[in-house]
């Protein structure tokens, strides 16, 4: 197995601590109904994979990782989009639908 192939079997660490994880009811069951995990969505949003942002929100992420800032993640299945934030305190998690804001 080459260093590279090796290197993308591994996978990656999570960039920042979720602190405790919420969703709201509606994303919840909005989640269950499309067969969504939000484990899944929770890992992606930890591992820096920002999902539908433009590259400014993208920018502010990465930023928010040295500042201990807000980080913000934003998920499009169909026509559902999903939120998921972390407060700048790492404290919570929330998965959220952008109505619920």
């Amino acid at each position: 197995m080459t260093t590279q192939a090796a290197n993308q079997a591994k996978p990656m660490q999570p960039l920042f601590a979720l602190g405790r994880t919420l969703a709201t009811p509606g994303a919840l069951i909005v989640m269950q109904g499309m067969g969504i995990s939000p484990l899944a969505l929770l890992s992606r949003h930890q591992r820096g994979d920002w999902g539908d942002l433009d590259s400014e929100d993208k920018k502010r992420n990465q930023e928010a990782l040295t500042l201990g800032s807000r980080i913000f993640s934003a998920y499009q299945f169909d026509t559902v989009r999903f939120w998921v934030i972390t407060e700048a305190d790492r404290s919570t998690t929330t998965i959220l639908l952008p109505e619920e804001y």
